[in-house]
Formats: structure tokens, C-alpha cells, sequence
């Protein structure tokens, strides 16, 4: 499979939560347990791999005499080693991006194992009560990046490489470059790494044992899938110990059966963890609390014993313990200088990376579910703030158009806000922590859309000179390149449409247009509704292939259906090796679409139309026509022309960048507002939604030549005549 083909699947399995790195990944059933579909743990595969060179090998070997030095040395009780940890969020925008709330809770999973704080350890079999030990390890949140920083311990990064795991340096790489806090490398001898991800080759977690071979490396790490990170939200309570059982790895411990990934293995009697008191055992990957599979005989054990199923290091499902044995490897391991893991826990390290416990406002930070909401929706902020606040202030400009909803308050934490009024909303938070305070402004976050359009609704695109910030039409960009734009040199039925300029941008570049609302709601819904669109579109290569995707939504973007998908030849076979744009109307491709059930006969209907790219060539978009009844190649515009319209006004005149025409009309109405030149030929024609009462309309001019025009409001209203300088 090549390169382009493997993305494409991304795409595909992406609908699907994105099962695409797993199948990809070879399964090996009888590394996983009962029920599980990913192998549960793949660390003794990757430490085979890295002893296939010569070099490691060598490094492992004076690895290895440190810490045999370390293990015979009494080690210290009472004094609890305290591991700077942060939490990498490899995410393509789907589940895996998972919540604060639930790495918290995986956090809490982990101080609690060990510092053998969870009450089932009361529980365990007869032959190992009063053998679970308390490690005296905590895990301490990092809240200083390497630059210094203040962050909360977590960082995020967009990327389709967190469902491809074939290669988890390629997905630190991701990380290091993309993320939202510090790009750069986080070493691994001062932060312990956790890379959250959606696929990592086919495990549900991995790491390495500690070396000098990788010591100041990010990839110095742990590796582990989203659903197997704590007990709520994609996670459970039966994966939320995988972290525990890695950690261990980390910290230089094998499997309980010995350094394989061979669970159930008969020969695995002959093989040896190098803890003495946990009984020698072949694994399991079931909760068998009875199994007893290898004579455990040993200078520990003076009888056979059972296995220690419950021990993190196997693979069982009511895993609670390490035992003492296991414990004094782990801390023998943070004595070892060379592989990095003694300087974590270092005081200076500590402080350096924020690690102390001593937490205060750093920074103001907000979020909120949606962004963009229809007139007289409600959206909840949510304080986002970190690391410690006890006080917020809430403001939102302009001031008049909404209100705090029952119960909120400008100085609630997470305060409900109504809107009334359509446009677009700055929020401003002010948060303290009693002795700190700072601020977040996100101008114009709030997008609130005006009162939805009537049928037959037609965009040509002509009315605007941009497309940010129109009330219109929203632009999506998660890439942060180039984005929906409008041209003003072509076009299908006019001399403007929108167009994304996809030559030259890098692969995997997602981009969306989404409109405003239009009032299905007076359709019947024995009658059918029919949604037409033009669009143009050349590859730069025979091999791209790409996706124009088209949604649709009851309920104001809340929810969406996927309604068309047009991909690869069937989008275009043509090929162009520049940068392209159409030049003729046989370059466009009409497309009807019909299933735009009753189901969307709503108020706040909205579509969408989504781009994903991969380094293809430009695509351009016109004519969106939303009509009842069936296809028609013709617009379908149903304009009833206005003639009672009253105090017209056209300023400024003369003009150099557009004209404002303010009227007044008796009722709601479809309005044809024409440009023409002083001979009478139509420049440019523009379909208005008027209201009863007061309305503007604002036409930009900055593509006429300087000279004298006509504008023409319907065929029966006057005709006023303009400057452009």
C-alpha cells in the first residue's frame, strides 16, 4: 500500500472512530487479553528491536552494572520520589482527544497504585496478604515547559498521525513540532512523557526500560491509546491500570513471567523476571486467581505457590499490587545517573519544571462547546483557567444583545449566556487566584447567526469582497493555512465564487464552509427539497485523491449528517501541474442532491461543505442553490420583485470601496439588486433577502474600474446612478 492510498483509508476509517492504525498493525491474539482487540503490551517487542544494535547494547550493558549497584544498596524508606509528568494529547480532532477530566483521573489511578492506596489491595489472594508494598513514587504534574512556560501539565496536538502508530518517533515528532504549548524537544531526563494517542501500532501501550541510549530523548517515554487511559470518558475500569502496569516497565521491571511479550507460554517456566518474590508463571490474560502454572520453589519461596495474577506486571483484569521485591527495583532505578531517571526526581529538576506542588494562576483560559450558534441559542463558558483560581469576571462586548441565563453571573465560574441578537461576540475573562490575576480576550468568538433565509435561497458569492467574519458564511481552518476564500476573477454565473487554494498546501489540510440557517420549516413534508451546487476542480498529480464532502444539519450545527461524498476521479480525472482555476463554464460540474429528507424541514436548517486535501490542486465553489421541488441545471431563484420600496438612500457617493443602499420595504421579500454600466449591460446581479421595515445593503466596487454605474433595486424600483473613483 502506498502512501496515498494508506491516507486516504485514514480519511475513510476516521468516520468510523478510526480503527485504521490497528488494522494495519499486525495482531497478535495471544499477546492480548481475553476480549481485547490490541495487543495489551508490546515493550518487550521494542526492547528486542533496540538489541539488534550494537550500540544500544553496549550502552545497556553499563545501564545495567549501575544499576546492579543500586539494587544492593539499602534503599531509603520514608523518602517519597516525586516524578515530573506530562500528558501529550496526539489527537486528529475525534475521541481520542480526550478530556482534562479524564487525565486527571488517570493521574489520581496512578498515585494511588503507588502509594498502594487502593483499598482492593486488602482483597488479594491468601498467599500474597501483606506482600503489596507501597512504592513511594508519586507523579507530580509539570506546569513549566522547557522554555518555561506555565501550562497545566497537558499539551494537544492535531495531527492524523495519532492513528497511524507504525512509527512512534514519527508521532513524537508530530508532537514536538505541533503542539499548543512549547515546540520543542521535552526531555525525557527531566519530564516523564506521556503520549496519548489513537493508534500505537497495534498495542494498548508500550515503553522502554531505562537507558543512557535515549536518556535526554522526548521519545524516553510512555506510549499509550486514549481509551486506555483512566476509568471515565473513553476509558473504563477495567483498561485504567495500563498506565500503572507500563510505568512499571519505565521503571525497569518485566513482565512477571520474565522479558517477553508471551503470555501463556509453557517455556516461559524457564524464564525469570528478577524479582524473587514474585513467583515464576507463564501469564495469563484473564482474572485466573487459582492459576499455578510454573513450581515457584525458589530462595523466596519455600513452597509452591500460586501465581501472583493480581501483580500490575501481568496481564489479568483485577491487577492491585507490586510487590516488594518489585518496588526496590523501581526505586533502585531512579538511583541510575546514566539512563536520566535520577535527575527527575531531583529538587532543582522540580522546581525547574514546576513539579513542587506549588500551584498559583499562571493563566486565564476559557472554552466553550460551540462557537457558533443561531439567534436565540444559549452557550455555557467554561473556565479553562490554570493551575489554581478562586475568582472570575465574565465580559462580553458589545454589551447589549445577550444576557447572563438564571443562575449565572458575571462572576460565575462557568456562567450560561442567552443571545438575542445575531453578530459576533468578544469575551473577555479575568480570573485570580486571590494574589495573581490575568486575562483572556477572544474577540469575536461568540458567532451568533442572524434569522435564517427563505426558500429558494441562491449564493453566488457576489456580495462579498472576504469571507471572514461574514455573517453568512463560516470558514473552518484547523490547519491554520490557506482557507475558503473568495475569488474575484471567475466564476460560474458571475464574476465571483468561493475557492480554496489547496496547490501547494501540505497533505492532509482539512477545510469547511458552513452557511448560515435557512428556514426549512415551511416545506411539507410530503414535498420533496432539493440542494444544487457548482463546483471546479483539477489534481496537480494522476495520484492525488481528494474529498468534497457536503453535510447537513436540523439543528443549527449541534449535530451533522454526511449527505454526499465526491472523491478522487469521480471529483475530477483532470490534471493541471500549476496552480488552477477555471476559465470557461464547461470547467464546472452541476451537482444535485436530493436527500435532504424531511428530516431537516426545520427552522435552523445549515450545510456544510468540507475539503480534504492532500496536496492536490485548487478547488472552487458557486450557484449554492437550496430550492422545492425537483433538480433543475437552471437557478431555481423565485425572486418577487419589490416595488414597494421607500427611502432609498446610496452613500457614498462617489465611492472607492463599496456602496451602502439603505431602503425601507413593506414586507419580506426576494430583492434582484443589479449593477449595470451606462449602456444598460448587467455587471453583476445580487439576490437580497429583504425584511419588512428598514434594511442595508452593502456592494463592494473594488472590482470596478473608476467610472460612473447604474444599480438597479428590482425591475420596477428606481435606478440610482454612482461614482467610482
Amino acid at each position: 500500500m502506498n502512501l496515498k492510498t494508506s491516507i486516504v483509508f485514514t480519511f475513510v476509517f476516521l468516520a468510523f472512530f478510526s480503527l485504521f492504525g490497528q488494522i494495519q498493525a499486525p495482531f497478535d491474539p495471544t499477546n492480548a487479553r481475553d476480549g481485547e482487540k490490541v495487543e495489551y503490551c508490546i515493550q518487550h517487542k521494542k526492547m528486542a528491536a533496540l538489541m539488534q544494535n550494537p550500540d544500544y547494547v553496549l550502552q545497556k550493558q553499563q545501564d545495567d552494572i549501575e544499576f546492579s549497584k543500586a539494587l544492593k544498596k539499602a534503599q531509603p524508606k520514608g523518602v517519597i520520589y516525586r516524578i515530573p509528568i506530562v500528558f501529550h494529547v496526539l489527537h486528529n480532532n475525534g475521541i481520542e482527544n480526550i478530556s482534562d477530566e479524564q487525565i486527571m483521573d488517570q493521574l489520581a489511578i496512578l498515585n494511588r497504585d503507588f502509594r498502594k492506596l487502593n483499598a482492593d489491595t486488602a482483597t488479594v489472594q491468601s498467599d500474597f496478604v501483606g506482600m503489596p508494598t507501597d512504592a513511594e513514587i508519586e507523579f507530580v504534574l509539570a506546569t513549566k515547559a522547557p522554555n518555561g512556560t506555565c501550562f497545566k501539565g497537558i499539551t494537544r496536538t492535531m495531527s492524523p498521525l495519532s492513528y497511524d502508530g507504525a512509527d512512534g518517533d514519527v508521532q513524537v515528532t508530530a508532537i514536538r513540532n505541533g503542539n499548543d504549548v512549547f515546540n520543542g524537544s521535552w526531555p525525557g531526563n527531566r519530564y516523564l512523557n506521556v503520549f496519548i494517542c489513537g493508534e500505537i501500532g497495534g498495542a494498548a501501550g508500550y515503553t522502554t526500560n531505562p537507558s543512557g541510549w535515549s536518556a535526554t530523548s522526548m521519545t524516553n517515554g510512555i506510549w499509550i491509546l486514549h481509551d486506555y487511559m483512566g476509568s471515565i470518558g473513553t476509558g473504563s475500569v477495567g483498561t485504567s491500570r495500563a498506565m500503572t502496569h507500563e510505568i512499571g516497565h519505565w521503571l525497569n521491571l518485566s513482565h512477571t513471567w520474565g522479558g517477553n511479550n508471551n503470555p501463556g507460554n509453557a517455556s516461559s517456566c524457564s524464564t525469570d523476571d528478577g524479582v524473587d518474590d514474585t513467583p515464576n508463571c507463564i501469564g495469563v490474560t484473564s482474572c485466573l486467581i487459582n492459576a499455578n502454572t510454573c513450581n515457584s520453589v525458589n530462595s523466596f519461596w519455600s513452597y509452591d505457590v500460586r501465581d501472583n495474577v493480581e501483580n500490575y506486571m501481568d496481564y489479568s483484569y483485577c491487577s492491585k499490587m507490586y510487590t516488594g521485591g518489585q518496588v526496590a527495583r523501581m526505586r533502585a532505578a531512579l538511583q541510575v545517573t546514566t539512563t536520566g531517571r535520577f535527575n527527575l526526581w531531583q529538587s532543582a529538576n522540580l522546581t525547574a519544571t514546576g513539579a513542587t506542588g506549588d500551584v498559583f494562576l499562571c493563566k486565564a483560559q476559557f472554552t466553550t462547546d460551540r462557537t457558533t450558534i443561531c439567534l436565540g441559542d444559549s452557550i455555557q463558558l467554561e473556565d479553562d483557567s490554570y493551575n489554581v483560581v478562586t475568582g472570575w469576571n465574565w465580559e462580553i462586548t458589545p454589551s447589549t444583545g445577550w444576557t447572563f441565563a438564571s443562575g449565572s453571573t458575571a462572576s460565575s465560574q462557568n456562567p450560561m449566556i442567552n443571545f438575542s441578537q445575531p453578530g459576533l461576540y468578544t469575551v473577555k475573562l479575568t480570573a485570580t487566584d486571590g494574589s495573581t490575576t490575568d486575562n483572556e480576550i477572544k474577540n469575536n468568538y461568540i458567532r451568533v447567526l442572524p434569522d435564517p433565509s427563505v426558500l429558494p435561497y441562491w449564493e453566488g458569492f457576489e456580495s462579498y469582497s472576504t469571507l471572514t467574519n461574514v455573517n453568512n458564511w463560516e470558514v473552518y481552518n484547523p490547519n491554520n493555512n490557506n482557507a475558503w476564500t473568495i475569488e474575484n476573477t471567475t466564476g460560474h454565473s458571475g464574476a465571483q465564487c468561493a475557492k480554496l487554494v489547496n496547490f501547494g498546501q501540505a497533505a492532509s489540510s482539512i477545510d469547511e464552509l458552513t452557511s448560515a440557517p435557512i428556514d426549512l420549516s415551511v416545506i411539507p413534508s410530503t414535498e420533496t427539497v432539493t440542494l444544487s451546487f457548482r463546483y471546479a476542480y483539477r489534481k496537480k498529480t494522476t495520484a492525488d485523491y481528494e474529498y468534497l464532502k457536503v453535510f447537513v444539519t436540523s439543528d443549527c450545527g449541534e449535530t451533522w449528517a454526511q449527505r454526499k461524498t465526491i472523491g478522487g476521479n469521480q471529483l475530477s480525472s483532470s490534471v493541471s501541474s500549476t496552480s488552477w482555476k477555471p476559465t470557461q463554464q464547461s470547467e464546472w460540474v452541476t451537482v444535485h442532491m436530493v436527500n435532504v429528507t424531511s428530516l431537516y424541514f426545520t427552522p435552523n436548517f445549515k450545510m456544510k461543505f468540507k475539503f480534504e486535501g492532500e496536496g492536490g490542486n485548487n478547488i472552487y465553489l458557486d450557484d449554492i442553490n437550496l430550492y422545492a421541488g425537483s433538480p433543475s441545471d437552471n437557478l431555481v431563484l423565485g425572486l418577487t420583485e419589490n416595488s414597494d420600496l421607500s427611502a432609498i438612500d446610496l452613500y457614498p457617493n462617489p465611492t472607492e470601496e463599496d456602496i451602502h443602499i439603505r431602503y425601507s420595504s413593506v414586507n419580506d421579500s426576494r430583492l434582484n439588486v443589479s449593477i449595470l454600466d451606462l449602456s444598460g449591460k448587467i455587471i453583476s446581479t445580487t439576490a437580497v433577502q429583504s425584511k419588512s421595515g428598514d434594511n442595508l445593503i452593502v456592494i463592494p466596487t473594488t472590482g470596478l474600474a473608476a467610472g460612473t454605474y447604474l444599480v438597479q433595486l428590482g425591475t420596477n424600483a428606481r435606478t440610482l446612478k454612482f461614482v467610482v473613483k
